[in-house]
């Protein structure tokens, strides 16, 4: 029995593709019985924004054999199979080893991705012209267990800011889940561990700010009720959700772009899939001129270096990282004081 099909037609740049959607009553999201062929209709909804803030981006595709509630797993090197109007790029990780990465140039290709299988999507924040140096400067707000949303916001307030005063203009977004993402466009001058060091200094400085509602510190133990301000999603081959990226949580929430204005009074749990599309055609998109007034990342880095005469080191890298240079030991701190 030849199994389940359906065709989507896809507008883009190109023209028209009619794209095939097999299995498109699966359920994704259980408990809304929302399916693989909703997805895959959402993209087409949201896919000029959403190829505007993730194209021409390396990008991994965070796929479930089921649904959200199942197993998943991340692909980086492209898919097997992908039509021939899909690129790739070849990058180079943390190990130092190159490899090809997948490319979203046009709606039809996130469509293809859903139709692999693909919820989230994770581009890296550098072009495919020079993947070793971002074009945006991101800055992951991520509440601690007892804070939340309302938390973050007054962070991310701050924040705009502090970026304000280093000469950036500043985009948020939700993440999808109760944190926020800001980032800052960018130009290509420097590599990722330059912009990891310049989103140190931002950091800092707000934690300098907000003592008592913001950290940067990397050991679970030692953040406490606060805001965590994630610098290690600076560093090379980490993503964060992108732009209009569907979430793999039970309400089916997207992460996405909102104005300044809106988010004092923004619910994350408003944005999902089922409301995004309305919402884009209502009120446009937030990041249209994003790209339009790239800054640089020369007085965060004065900062970085301002910092470093004052005692203020390198911080921890994730665990997968190679040793890095000047870093701390790697020990959570509690395990290292009984060593001691």
């Amino acid at each position: 029995m030849a199994s389940e099909q359906t065709t989507l037609t896809v507008p883009g740049p190109h023209g028209e593709r009619e794209m095939r959607v097999s299995s498109p009553s699966r359920v994704l999201w259980p408990d809304l019985g929302l399916t693989k062929l909703d997805l895959a209709r959402y993209m087409v909804d949201v896919g000029e924004a959403f190829i505007a803030a993730n194209g021409d981006r390396p990008v991994a595709l965070q796929r479930y054999s089921d649904n959200v509630e199942g197993d998943q797993f991340f692909s980086k090197n492209p898919p097997k199979g992908a039509p021939d109007f899909i690129r790739s790029v070849n990058v180079t990780f943390p190990s130092a080893r190159s490899h090809p990465m997948l490319v979203l140039d046009e709606p039809a290709a996130a469509v293809w991705a859903v139709q692999m299988n693909t919820v989230v999507f994770h581009p890296w924040p550098s072009l495919t012209a020079n993947t070793d140096n971002p074009d945006q400067l991101r800055i992951d707000l991520d509440p601690q267990p007892g804070t939340d949303f309302d938390d973050a916001v007054p962070a991310a307030l701050a924040l705009k800011e502090v970026l304000a005063e280093a000469g950036l203009d500043t985009f948020i977004k939700t993440s999808g889940n109760r944190g926020l993402h800001v980032y800052a466009p960018i130009e290509p001058n420097h590599e990722f561990l330059d912009v990891r060091h310049a989103v140190i200094a931002a950091a800092r400085e707000l934690e300098r700010r907000m003592p008592d509602k913001v950290t940067t510190a990397w050991w679970k133990e030692e953040r406490g009720v606060k805001v965590f301000l994630d610098f290690n999603q600076a560093n090379r081959d980490r993503t964060i959700a992108g732009a209009y990226s569907p979430r793999a949580l039970a309400h089916a929430p997207v992460s996405c772009p909102i104005s300044w204005d809106e988010l004092g009074s923004a619910d994350p749990k408003d944005f999902t899939i089922l409301t995004v599309p309305e919402r884009l055609r209502a009120v446009g998109d937030p990041w249209a001129d994003m790209k339009e007034h790239p800054g640089t990342i020369n007085v965060l880095l004065e900062w970085w270096e301002r910092d470093l005469k004052a005692g203020l080191g390198e911080l921890p890298f994730p665990p997968d990282y190679p040793k890095m240079p000047g870093e701390p030991p790697r020990v959570q701190p509690s395990r290292a004081r009984k060593q001691d």
